[in-house]
C-alpha cells in the first residue's frame, strides 16, 4: 500500500502558533489551548469562504478536480478543527472552552449553512453536471455529484432570497439551542449527589458498588458512600440496592433531569422542534422526518413509522407475558424503580445468574487486547498502543491500526472512564477521514469514547457484560471509520445514511456471546482462568430474559422521536413532556410517574441540529440488518478470515460510494431477512 504521508507527521518547528491551523495526524493535545479557540475557528471560517468564493468566481472550463474535489477541500481543515474542539468540549469541558465554543459553533453553522445557499456556486455546480467530463463519471465519483446536488438541493439552494435568509437563520439557532440542551443535561446530572453514611442502608449493592461509590466520596472528600446519576453509579444501585426509598429518589432524579429549574430543557425542546418543522416545511418536506429521511434507507416518516408498529405488533404479546410474570414473582404492584431491581432477583430465579459473577472476568484492559485479536483474525488488521502522544486526561489511550503488510491504515485514542467534565453516554468521533485515490492512501484518525465503570482502589476496571457490548459497539463504529477506502472523503468512513451506520458497530456485539471469542479475553482478573462452562451456560440461556422489554424500550423511544418530529401539535396536544410521556407508558413495564421527564434529557434527539432526531428507529432497523448478517459468520465460522474479509471489503470499507442495500446484497447474497432479529431475541411463538 502507497501512504500519503501529508498529514501524519508535523515538526514542531513547522507547526503555526495556533495548533488548530494545521491538519496534524497525531493531534497535539497538549498545545491546545482556550485562547486557540475563538481566533482558529474565524480564520479557518475565512480560509473555507475563500476557497469556496473561488470556485463560484472561477469561469475556467469545470472539471471534477476545480469543482467537486475544490468543494471538499474548502473546509478541510475547518472540518477537522471544528471537530477537536467539540470534542474537547464534550470530554473536558471547562467553564472558559463552554464559553469558547459556544462563541464559535453558531458562527461555523451558520458559514456551513451558507454553502448550500451560495448561489454562485450552486450555478458552477450545476454548470459542471452537464459537461462531458461530468457524464463520464463512474463509481464514487459520480455518486458524490449525484448527492451533492441533491443535497443543495434539500438544503435551500433553490430557495428564494428571503427563503435563504431565514433558513440560515433557523440553522444558527438551531445550533445554539441544541448546543446548549447538551449543557443543561451535563449540568443537571453533576448538580446531584446522593451521600449515605448508614451503611446498612446499603445492603443488596455488590461490593464493587459499595467500593466505587466509597471512592467517589474520598474525591470529594466526604464521608461515606457517594451515587451520581452516571450510569456507573445509577444502574447498580437500580438492579440490586434494597432500600426501596433509595432506588426512588435516584430514579426520580435520573427521570426529571434537566426538566426544571436553571437547567430545564422544556422550552428549548418546544422550540428546537418548531423550528425543525418550519425548516421542513420552507424545503418541501411534509414534516421533519420526511426531511431527514429522504437519503436513508427508510426514505420516508410513514416507512420508519410503519418499521416500529410492526416490530410492537410482534413484540406486544411477549411484554405483557414478561410483564405479568415479574409482576407475579414480586409479589406487587411495580413502580418503575422496582422494576431493574425485581428483573434483576427474578432472572437469578430462573437461571441461576447474577451479572455481577461476570465482572471478574471482564478487566478491561485485557477486554480491549482480546477485541484486538477478534479484529486481527477477521480482518487481518494488528492494533498496537501508540506511546508518547499527547492526549487530553491520563485516562486516555492511544492506538495504531496497521494492515499485513504494517503499513498505517489509521490510529483512535479511547477513553472509557466517566468525568464531571465529560457528557454521559458512549459515541465514536471521527478527526480525519482519508482518502484512498491515486496519489496515495490516507490513514485515519478517530476516537472512542465511554462512561464505563472506573478503576477502584487497586484493581483494574471490571466491567459488566453489558459494558463490553458497548466497547464492541464502539470500536465497530472504529472499524467503519478506519478500514474506509473510499476516494471521495464526503463519502468515506461512517459518512452512510444512519439507519445503515449502526450495522457495523451492533454487529461487533455479537463476538461478546460466543465462547471461543470470550475465551480470548474473558479471563479472571487475579487467576486468568475463563469464565466457568456453567456460569457460560447460564449467561447465554438468561440472553433473551426480558428481550420483550429491551426490545419495547428502544421501539418507545423510536416511537416517541417519530411522533414529535411528525405529528406533535403544541396547541392541540399541549405540554411536550406529558405528550412524550403518555406515549412512553406504553412501552413501559410500569405506571409512570405524572412528572416523568425522559425527553428532557435525551441527547440523542436534542443535542445537536439532527443527530438521531426523526431516526433513533435506526437503531432498530440496523439490529435488523446485524441479527440477519451474523448468521453468515454463525454458519461459516466466527474467526472465518474468508466472511471477515468479504465484510470488511463490501462494508466497512465502502463507506456511502455505493446503496446500502446494494452493500448488503453483496455481502449475504440477498435481501436481509426481518425474521433473524426476532428469532434471536427469542421473540417467537
Amino acid at each position: 500500500m502507497q501512504v500519503s504521508w501529508k498529514k501524519c507527521f508535523a515538526s514542531v518547528e513547522s507547526m503555526p502558533e495556533n495548533p488548530l491551523l494545521t491538519i496534524n495526524f497525531f493531534i497535539p493535545f497538549d498545545r491546545i489551548a482556550v485562547a486557540d479557540v475563538e481566533p482558529g475557528i474565524r480564520q479557518l471560517i475565512a480560509k473555507s469562504q475563500t476557497a469556496i468564493d473561488s470556485i463560484a468566481a472561477h469561469d475556467s472550463p469545470r472539471t471534477f478536480e476545480n469543482t467537486m474535489l475544490a468543494l471538499e477541500k474548502a473546509t478541510e481543515n475547518l472540518d477537522y478543527a471544528m471537530a477537536v474542539v467539540r470534542h474537547l468540549e464534550s470530554v473536558n469541558t471547562s467553564p472558559e472552552l463552554r464559553a469558547a465554543w459556544n462563541a464559535v459553533e453558531p458562527e461555523a453553522s451558520e458559514f456551513y449553512s451558507r454553502i448550500p445557499l451560495n448561489e454562485g456556486l450552486w450555478n458552477k455546480l450545476k454548470a459542471y453536471a452537464e459537461t462531458s467530463d461530468a457524464k463520464l463519471l463512474r463509481g464514487a465519483k459520480l455518486r458524490f455529484l449525484t448527492r451533492t446536488l441533491d443535497s443543495f438541493r434539500r438544503h435551500g439552494a433553490e430557495l428564494d432570497p428571503a427563503g435563504k435568509k431565514r433558513l440560515a437563520e433557523m440553522d444558527v439557532e438551531l445550533t445554539k439551542l441544541t448546543t446548549k440542551f447538551s449543557e443543561n443535561v451535563l449540568d443537571a446530572t453533576n448538580a446531584w449527589e446522593l451521600v449515605i453514611t448508614d451503611e446498612s442502608k446499603l445492603a443488596g449493592l455488590p461490593p464493587s458498588a459499595m467500593a466505587a461509590a466509597r471512592q467517589s466520596a474520598a474525591a470529594k472528600k466526604v464521608e461515606g458512600w457517594r451515587f451520581t446519576l452516571q450510569a456507573p453509579s445509577y444502574v447498580p444501585v437500580m438492579t440490586y440496592l434494597d432500600d426501596r426509598e433509595i432506588r426512588h429518589n435516584m430514579w426520580q432524579a435520573f427521570a426529571t433531569r434537566a426538566a426544571k429549574g436553571d437547567h430545564d430543557n422544556r422550552p428549548l425542546i418546544l422550540r428546537i422542534l418548531e423550528l425543525r418543522k418550519e425548516k421542513a416545511k420552507l424545503l418541501g418536506f411534509a414534516d421533519f422526518a420526511d426531511f431527514v429521511l429522504h437519503d436513508r434507507m427508510a426514505h420516508k416518516g410513514d416507512r420508519a413509522m410503519a418499521f416500529v408498529e410492526d416490530l410492537k405488533t410482534k413484540t406486544d404479546k411477549f411484554f405483557a407475558i414478561e410483564n405479568a410474570a415479574l409482576e407475579a414473582f414480586a409479589g406487587r404492584k411495580l413502580e418503575p424503580w422496582d422494576v431493574g431491581y425485581y428483573a434483576e432477583k427474578q432472572r437469578r430465579a430462573l437461571y441461576d445468574f447474577d451479572e455481577e459473577q461476570l465482572r471478574p472476568y471482564f478487566p478491561a484492559e485485557r477486554v480491549v487486547d482480546g477485541m484486538f485479536q477478534i479484529v486481527q483474525r477477521l480482518y487481518g488488521i494488528r492494533v498496537k498502543r501508540k506511546e508518547a502522544v499527547p492526549v487530553w486526561h491520563p485516562d486516555v489511550r492511544v492506538y495504531e491500526v496497521r494492515d499485513s503488510q504494517d503499513s498505517l491504515v489509521g490510529a483512535f485514542y479511547a477513553d472509557w472512564f466517566p468525568r464531571e467534565t465529560k457528557r454521559d453516554g458512549a459515541w465514536m468521533e471521527a478527526f480525519i477521514t482519508g482518502v484512498d485515490a491515486p496519489g496515495g492512501f490516507e490513514p485515519h484518525s478517530g476516537c472512542i469514547c465511554g462512561n464505563l465503570t472506573p478503576p477502584i482502589g487497586d484493581k483494574p476496571a471490571l466491567l459488566t457484560h453489558r459494558e463490553v457490548e458497548t466497547i464492541f459497539h464502539e470500536f465497530g463504529h472504529l472499524l467503519h471509520h478506519v478500514l474506509s477506502r473510499v476516494e471521495v472523503r464526503s463519502l468515506a468512513g461512517t459518512a452512510v445514511a444512519w439507519d445503515f451506520v449502526e450495522l457495523p458497530s451492533q454487529i461487533m456485539e455479537n463476538w461478546c456471546w460466543e465462547r471461543d471469542a470470550l475465551d480470548l479475553f474473558a479471563r479472571h482478573y487475579q487467576t486468568g482462568e475463563p469464565i466457568p462452562e456453567d456460569l457460560f451456560r447460564k449467561m447465554v440461556r438468561a440472553r433473551t430474559y426480558r428481550a420483550a422489554n429491551g426490545q419495547m424500550r428502544q421501539l418507545g423511544f423510536g416511537f416517541v422521536d417519530l411522533k414529535l418530529h411528525r405529528e406533535y401539535d403544541p396547541a392541540r396536544d399541549g405540554d411536550v413532556v406529558q405528550y412524550a410521556r403518555n406515549i412512553l407508558q406504553q412501552f413501559t413495564p410500569a405506571p409512570l410517574p405524572a412528572d416523568y421527564a425522559m425527553i428532557a434529557g435525551f441527547t440523542h434527539l436534542f443535542a445537536s441540529p439532527v443527530a438521531y432526531a426523526a431516526g433513533y428507529y435506526s437503531y432498530k432497523w440496523a439490529e435488523v440488518l446485524d441479527a440477519d448478517a451474523f448468521t453468515r459468520f454463525r454458519d461459516e465460522g466466527i474467526f472465518s478470515p474468508a466472511v471477515g474479509g468479504a465484510f470488511r471489503d463490501n462494508i466497512l470499507a465502502r463507506g456511502d460510494s455505493e446503496d446500502p442495500a446494494e452493500l448488503y446484497r453483496r455481502f449475504m447474497g440477498r435481501d436481509p431477512d426481518p425474521e433473524a432479529l426476532l428469532v434471536r431475541s427469542g421473540l417467537v411463538s
